[in-house]
């Protein structure tokens, strides 16, 4: 019983102690952890938001990224089409040249085939006309009786 007694003693001796530690953590409580609450909560609050204006911030570069590279994918290949354009612009132009250089040559070819064939035709023309009087020359000179030069060269009195 005594024990009891020393127990019961303790007790009321240490309620005081326990009523200013409860006191104490009320004020602490609405001293300290609300405000730090409130902070913390807050704190939270603006993190969030942050994460969702990052968030969105980057849904819209990516879209943006996209637009761009749409974009420079439809400016290049605008750019190779009128490339593309412009090389067979320049190799129709450069056919139609060659074209017509190869029309010119052949008519200069016809041309010159034509004037040949006409100094060919001139030509034996004088042949048949010289290869009587040649004929006939020579006739003279054999039935003349001419002697040959020795070495088979002639006089000087031969013509």
């Amino acid at each position: 019983m005594e024990i009891l007694n020393q127990l019961g003693e303790l007790f009321l001796e240490a309620v005081p102690t326990v009523i200013i530690v409860f006191f104490f953590y009320l004020f602490m409580r609405w001293s300290f952890f609300k405000p730090m609450e409130r902070v913390l909560n807050e704190r939270s609050r603006l993190a969030e938001g942050a994460k969702v204006e990052a968030e969105a911030s980057r849904v819209a570069v990516r879209e943006k990224l996209h637009t761009y590279n749409e974009t420079l994918k439809k400016a290049r290949t605008e750019i190779f089409t009128e490339q593309e354009s412009q090389r067979r612009h320049t190799l129709d132009e450069r056919q139609a040249t060659i074209n017509t250089a190869r029309t010119t040559a052949q008519a200069a070819l016809q041309e010159a085939k034509k004037g040949l064939a006409a100094e060919v035709q001139a030509a034996r023309t004088e042949l048949e006309q010289s290869s009587g009087a040649l004929a006939g020359d020579i006739a003279e000179a054999i039935l003349a009786g001419l002697p040959s030069a020795p070495g088979g060269a002639r006089g000087k009195g031969a013509r």
